[in-house]
């Protein structure tokens, strides 16, 4: 049993309708269980980052979310925005139309842009697994760790699938033990969050935290 397995979550809400009210309960909630980051939407950021001001707890906001179907240009511009908002952490989602097409130079391009667009806050790179075959995975991995992220991540959370055990195996398989491996999408329960970590996850996305944390 993990015995601080808060200090693995990115304290998440990321629906449309989510309101300030809601971000606000979420910071306080992250403070109170030291949890390792709140990731909201990009308008939510200023909010979120002024609220940990002076905590341990990373804010962190994601770009080109959920779709990952806009420009470079237009998520290099996100990142710009959401840095100079608070932002320490971004989370934004590959070009997954052009990992499909097998154009892995312009994956790795649209990473390298918004890698730029960073300064000093960490990337970590949506892969989306479950658009991707097992080869287009370690692929986008591959992508993700040639143009400078710090992580790759599973899931938005917002498609078809989330996180499993198997492709957060094989994430952390391809990018070796210096890169993190975040798992997002469809962890409820401590049991879950513990084996992702298990399988080589460093970082938990969930809007369950609480009920992660409390098993």
């Amino acid at each position: 049993m993990i015995e601080n397995i808060a200090a693995y979550i990115d304290h998440t809400v990321l629906k449309p309708d989510a309101t300030a009210a809601q971000v606000e309960k979420l910071c306080e909630e992250a403070i109170r269980y030291g949890f390792a980051s709140v990731c909201v939407n990009p308008c939510r950021i200023a909010q979120a980052a002024k609220k940990l001001e002076g905590t341990d707890v990373i804010p962190c906001c994601v770009v080109g979310f959920p779709l990952g179907a806009i420009p470079a240009e237009s998520k290099a511009a996100e990142t710009a925005v959401a840095v100079r908002n608070g932002a320490r952490e971004i989370d934004m989602v590959i070009n997954v139309g052009a990992a499909k097409d097998g154009d892995w130079e312009l994956v790795e391009q649209d990473i390298a842009a918004v890698k730029a667009a960073c300064g000093d806050a960490h990337l970590k790179v949506i892969i989306e697994c479950c658009l991707l075959t097992d080869e287009e995975k370690v692929k986008a991995c591959l992508a993700a760790k040639a143009a400078g992220a710090d992580f790759v991540k599973t899931s938005t959370g917002f498609s078809k699938g989330g996180a499993t055990v198997a492709d957060v195996a094989l994430m952390r398989k391809t990018v070796g033990p210096d890169m993190g491996v975040k798992a997002a999408g469809g962890i409820h329960n401590r049991e879950e969050a513990e084996a992702m970590i298990a399988a080589g996850a460093n970082r938990i996305g969930a809007s369950a935290g609480i009920a992660i944390v409390n098993g």
